[in-house]
């Protein structure tokens, strides 16, 4: 992997502030859903300059292969409809709550939404329930994480102006899933932190569901079906995946579905490789390396390669890593992790206008690591995870939500391992310091020199919740554990 160090990339951002939630006043119980029941089934509609990928297909289908989205938009809701909300005021006007009504939809497992203007911000709460496929049985309401402005590509670069880029929840599995209902309430935090109904136009314009099947996972295979509006036809689909294997193939063989694990003997020895083109002087410095850790490619989860852009954009070094949470729930099987990937990536790609799903890696809650965005495990990929400090660091998302629910021993062990073989690439300690020019965020000015932790969360360059309390809370045990791992 001689001279895989690509130029640095300028970058700069403005962001919005991120406010707190307060949790559902009331749920719903959970009951089966009466097979009289009417429902009309949802007619996605296409996104503003972008086709539509929708997969046709009949209530109660099984899901696409190569997956899709259901793109709904959402309706004014009267004041008399029943809402997840008590505390809800009576004066509140029907343009300050939107929704669908109950409805039978085609299968999908993640649910999230969308607006037009990536710049505005989403004041309120965001409630969903579903339906579980094949039982019939509606979930209880459940919040969806409002604030995921924090999570983007720094404005000025060409994944921010391409002109696709929408406003964004974060996004919620829900597992199997074939009918919803959603409400959307524009509300502020008053004072003792009750919420306090505000009227129009608080909600951003344009406003839709966005449901999302993950397929079957064998997309990215030679032959597989293809969804490549983008690229357009067959050849360029496997082209790109390809592409996107070949950017490992130091590491792995062509196709490789896994990344296997070194030895750290073995990993210096590859260390030595990769860093051929450094001074003979560096090349005599001892690296302080983590063993390379198990890491499963893009090909191993399924990663439609006809999604993304092309091109892969890199940046110096990696001189730090953030760590964050998807926001997702916490609702899923280790066995789904793959699916939920498959989830996040088109979320990321198809309904948020992303060039590539944002983060550098991902790691599941039985500790598990994934190739996140194309262009080399290696290498200093360019993500779109921590707005305002992209260049030089990578993006690490535990798949869950971490603010009350403490993160599983396997993960945190794994967020130690990658960082301790990531960073060791680029001879940073992780128990160490740095510094990182701010491209612009709601802590730090552009421009400005800030000293981090070389193993940061995302609250460090962002005011954020994520990665949430209990997450962030364990960033010094895996700082601890990746120093080791390094032999320092």
């Amino acid at each position: 992997m001689r001279g895989f160090l690509a130029s640095s990339i300028g970058v700069t951002c403005a962001a919005a502030l991120a406010l707190p939630l307060t949790p559902p006043a009331l749920a719903a119980t959970a009951r089966p859903v009466p097979t009289t029941e009417v429902a009309t089934a949802a007619r996605p509609a296409p996104h503003a300059g972008t086709p539509d990928t929708t997969k046709t297909g009949r209530r109660g289908a099984e899901p696409s292969a190569a997956g899709s989205t259901q793109s709904l938009p959402l309706e004014p809701l009267t004041r008399n409809r029943a809402t997840p909300s008590a505390s809800a005021s009576a004066s509140a006007s029907a343009s300050a709550e939107q929704g669908l009504s109950r409805r039978a939809v085609r299968r999908f497992s993640l649910v999230g939404v969308i607006w037009d203007d990536p710049h505005a911000e989403l004041h309120g709460r965001v409630h969903v329930r579903t339906r579980a496929a094949g039982t019939g049985t509606w979930s209880g309401w459940q919040d969806v994480e409002t604030h995921n402005a924090d999570h983007a590509a720094d404005l000025d670069t060409p994944e921010s102006t391409s002109g696709r880029v929408r406003g964004a929840t974060a996004p919620l599995w829900v597992g199997d899933s074939d009918g919803v209902e959603l409400r959307v309430r524009s509300e502020l935090q008053g004072t003792g932190g009750r919420s306090i109904a505000v009227s129009a136009p608080s909600l951003p314009s344009g406003l839709r569901l966005e449901l999302v099947d993950p397929g079957e996972g064998d997309e990215a295979l030679p032959g597989g079906p293809v969804d490549s509006p983008r690229t357009g036809g067959l050849n360029t689909e496997t082209s790109a995946a390809t592409d996107a294997s070949a950017a490992n193939a130091d590491l792995a063989p062509l196709g490789a579905t896994e990344i296997t694990a070194l030895s750290r003997a073995a990993t210096e020895r590859e260390f030595y490789t990769l860093r051929a083109g450094e001074s003979l002087e560096r090349q005599r410095a001892k690296p302080y390396v983590g063993p390379r850790p198990r890491i499963v490619t893009r090909r191993g989860w399924g990663a439609n390669e006809g999604l993304r852009e092309r091109k892969f954009v890199y940046t110096k070094k990696v001189k730090a890593a953030f760590v964050h949470h998807t926001a997702s729930g916490n609702k899923y099987r280790c066995s789904q992790s793959p699916s939920l990937i498959r989830s996040i990536y088109r979320y990321h790609v198809k309904s948020m206008g992303w060039r590539d799903v944002g983060y550098n890696f991902l790691i599941d809650k039985c500790g598990k690591i994934y190739e996140g965005r194309a262009g080399g495990v290696a290498r200093p990929v360019l993500g779109a995870h921590t707005l305002g400090f992209n260049s030089n660091s990578m993006g690490i998302a535990v798949l869950g939500s971490y603010g009350a629910k403490k993160p599983s021993s396997a993960a945190v062990k794994a967020i130690a391992r990658v960082t301790a073989w990531k960073l060791g690439l680029y001879r940073m300690n992780p128990r160490g310091k740095t510094y990182l020019k701010s491209a612009g965020s709601n802590l730090y000015r552009k421009g400005k020199k800030v000293r981090l932790n070389v193993i940061s969360g995302h609250r460090d360059g962002f005011r954020t919740s994520c990665p949430g309390r209990k997450l962030y809370g364990k960033l010094g045990s895996a700082r601890t554990k990746a120093a080791r791992y390094q032999g320092r």
